[in-house]
């Protein structure tokens, strides 16, 4: 792959130049100067900005939002504490992540309980469990071109549909259902030209692991979007174009959208809604921030290595180097889960130079296409699966009921996988988790430490490798051992898929536009309300209850996926999580605090054991009042962040007492917006200068918010002593800064509200 690292031009949306190059300027006088208004992602931007222009800022109000069933009661909660009466918005509530009851109980249904009273009530849809995937139900029924759609997961990518879908936190989301606007500075946009076609056993995943590979590790799209354009789109199906679009996601940009053509128009008479259908391309010239030229034809099978979807090989490359390479990843286990972490045993499944996967998986929003499936069985072609369990989980039902018309479940079951209902488990650790050592090669979207399920407190350990659907199928043929699909002779040709509404015409609720104030909401007993939240104090004292000196921390290392699941509508229980994979001790050190400051707040009793620290704050400033600064805690990490955009990750450390993360920068806009709308000051450092159990204290706070100022001057104490440092709070917008006074989105309503009364 080529990277231009410069402004690039992209004249007739065919030809791509850098400004300087000698034939520029002929192309200009046939197409026009190029301008970054010329992109397909400004123009979508600029027909949803409040402002009209997409300048320097962009304020948004998106056409729909989605949430799944881990997300959208914290959501509702949110947003019915701070004053919501409708859904202002189409706001689709799906059901794939909390979807096995059995796992809590009762609980996760109480879920999915509420979720249909709030459809009633406030006017949305409901998409009930196992019916669709989140992402393939909006493909399906809301993507389309020009479109802006909003979901509380930052795999909500439909740029193959011409969509800009923005992954987010669930304040953001509350935000919208509010009446408000997502406000952020202008994006920049990356031109991702692909020419040439794909090579017979390669698969989107393939694409997308090379290109994962190509930008993360140095932020070269983070925060951006990517455009795709090239004569090779055209080559590729809309499975293929989806299949790589949802994983942009692990590159860190914002976003990503794809010229539209005749593919795109077929694809939506397919779905039943060719009247949605418009051509989107890039102006006749076009001006981007940058570019990266993706060769397909040069593209091989991947595999994505503990623990990250950037760790990746072509396969050939692996089988070649499997022993120095297993013990690359076996001692860099020790860096990311601990020295005295179990063994991954990785090298026991390398045998007679051949190397042995346990378990293999096709599943979600990224794997469970009708095309990735019916080549899976096309590859199997009824042979024997040996004995590698293979579970397969088509995205939807109208998909599974293509495949089982067509006879693909049936050829598929009879090669020995196992089909299963739309569930998103197995990426995030709620469904077919390896045995103990085991190694799952899976067509999901993620391979992150611990994201499978292992527990290693317990004695179980487990890893995760991502492939295509197509090796995953191979590998399977071969009994197991690693195979890449180009390295077997199959046949191509599938039937296309056809859609069938009538499952969705069944069991979907559609209440959009339909509010009724008299629909009450069920909400059982797991279900509880978020606590209250004080307004930031003039003056701050934090302690620092967690030093994570890793490249950069998760989402998953900040509050664990699969085993939280249940309780993620209770936010007490839930915190009791935060950091367990990373500081069993955090949640302790937090507690401790936070039970420090509700004496404090609530009969004046200041612990003994910060006196010195007291005193230094008063010879830092002669005016501090122990009485009326709010005593906190902190965490430092390098880079927070990376991952899903789950709100937990912020809300957990805020139930528990947090008030601020210390960080060299944050690893996504996410998470960074997260914690403002939570009430976390963001700092920016520019050097670690903490340990766990040290002290902050930042005077003037509120005045120095208020001011915008640049910089915060804060004091770290330690043994009684104090010295000074600078930090950031970054670029803050008005709205952003009242939040952060307020103490949190919730508090900063209520005042509005008050403001209106009065």
């Amino acid at each position: 792959m080529d990277r231009i690292r410069e402004k690039v031009a992209l004249f007739d949306a065919r030809t791509l130049v850098c400004p300087s190059d000698p034939q520029a300027a002929a192309l200009e006088q046939t197409f026009g100067t190029p301008k970054k208004a010329g992109t397909m992602a400004y123009r979508i931007l600029q027909s949803h900005d409040t402002y009209g222009a997409a300048g320097e800022n962009v304020s948004i109000r998106f056409d729909a939002l989605c949430s799944h069933d881990i997300t959208y009661v914290g959501i509702i909660q949110t947003a019915r504490v701070s004053g919501m009466e409708r859904f202002p918005v189409k706001y689709v509530l799906t059901n794939c992540h909390n979807s096995l009851c059995a796992v809590g109980g009762t609980i996760n249904e109480d879920d999915h309980a509420f979720g249909l009273s709030a459809a009633k009530r406030y006017g949305g849809d409901f998409v009930p469990p196992h019916l669709a995937v989140i992402h393939s139900y909006m493909r399906e029924c809301e993507a389309a071109p020009y479109k802006m759609i909003l979901g509380s997961d930052s795999h909500t990518r439909y740029g193959a549909f011409g969509t800009l879908g923005v992954g987010e936190g669930g304040p953001e989301l509350a935000k919208q259902l509010m009446g408000a606007t997502w406000d952020a500075p202008a994006p920049e946009v990356i031109c991702v030209y692909l020419k040439g076609s794909v090579p017979h056993g390669v698969g989107p995943q393939d694409v997308a692991l090379a290109i994962i590979k190509e930008v993360y590790d140095d932020g070269f799209v983070k925060n951006k979007i990517m455009e795709f354009v090239g004569p090779g789109v055209a080559g590729l199906s809309m499975e293929f174009r989806s299949g790589i679009d949802v994983m942009t996601t692990e590159t860190r940009c914002l976003s990503s959208v794809w010229v539209t053509d005749e593919v795109t128009r077929r694809a939506m008479e397919t779905l039943k809604r060719s009247g949605e259908y418009r051509p989107l391309a890039p102006a006749p010239a076009a001006l981007y921030d940058g570019a990266l030229v993706v060769d397909l034809s040069e593209i091989a099978p991947m595999i994505a290595l503990p623990f990250h979807p950037s760790n990746a090989y072509t396969i050939r490359e692996f089988s070649e180097n499997a022993s120095e390479i297993l013990n690359e990843i076996e001692e860099n286990s020790k860096k990311v889960l601990g020295e005295n972490a179990h063994p991954l045993g990785l090298k026991e499944k390398l045998r007679g130079g051949k190397f042995y996967c346990d378990q293999a998986i096709v599943a979600g929003c990224a794997g469970g296409s009708f095309e990735n499936l019916a080549l899976c069985a096309n590859i199997l072609n009824g042979a024997a699966a040996s004995e590698i369990p293979f579970s397969v989980y088509p995205g939807s039902m109208p998909i599974a009921l293509d495949l089982a018309r067509k006879g693909v479940s049936a050829s598929l079951m009879a090669s020995g996988a196992v089909l299963k209902t739309a569930f998103c488990g197995p990426c995030f650790g709620a469904g077919d988790t390896p045995q103990n050592r085991g190694f799952s090669i899976r067509h999901t979207t993620r391979n992150f430490p611990l994201r499978e399920g292992a527990k290693p407190g317990e004695g179980q350990i487990a890893s995760v490798a991502l492939m295509d659907a197509r090796s995953i199928a191979a590998t399977v043929r071969m009994g197991g051992v690693l195979t890449g699909a180009d390295m077997l002779d199959y046949s191509d040709e599938i039937a296309d898929f056809s859609f069938d509404p009538s499952a969705y015409e069944k069991k979907v609720y559609h209440g959009w536009g339909k509010p009724d104030a008299s629909a009450p909401l069920v909400i059982g007993p797991n279900i509880t309300d978020w606590p209250p939240f004080p307004a930031l104090t003039d003056d701050l004292l934090l302690e620092i209850a967690s030093v994570i000196e890793d490249p950069v921390t998760t989402t998953d290392e900040l509050i664990p996926s699969g085993e939280t699941s249940s309780l993620r509508s209770n936010p007490e229980k839930l915190s009791r999580f935060a950091l367990s994979r990373r500081d069993p001790e955090y949640v302790g050190r937090a507690l401790k605090v936070r039970a420090e400051e509700e004496a404090r707040r609530n009969t004046g009793a200041l612990p003994e054991r910060l006196q010195a620290a007291y005193e230094a704050c008063r010879a830092i400033d002669p005016g501090f009042d122990a009485q009326n600064t709010i005593h906190a805690t902190a965490i430092f990490a390098c880079r927070p962040g990376d991952g899903s955009a789950r709100e937990q990750a912020a809300s957990c450390q805020k139930v528990l007492g947090g008030s601020a993360n210390f960080a060299l920068g944050y690893a996504t806009k996410r998470y960074r917006s997260n914690l403002i709308n939570w009430g976390m000051l963001p700092f920016v450092i520019e050097e670690n200068v903490f340990q766990t159990g040290d002290l902050v204290y930042v005077p003037a706070l509120r005045k120095t918010l208020s001011e915008k100022a640049d910089t915060v001057r804060f004091y770290r104490i330690r043994n009684g002593a104090s010295k000074a440092f600078f930090a950031s709070l970054g670029e803050l917008s008005e709205k952003e800064r009242q939040i952060l006074l307020c103490g949190c989105l919730m508090n900063y309503y209520k005042e509005l509200k008050k403001e209106r009364r009065n």
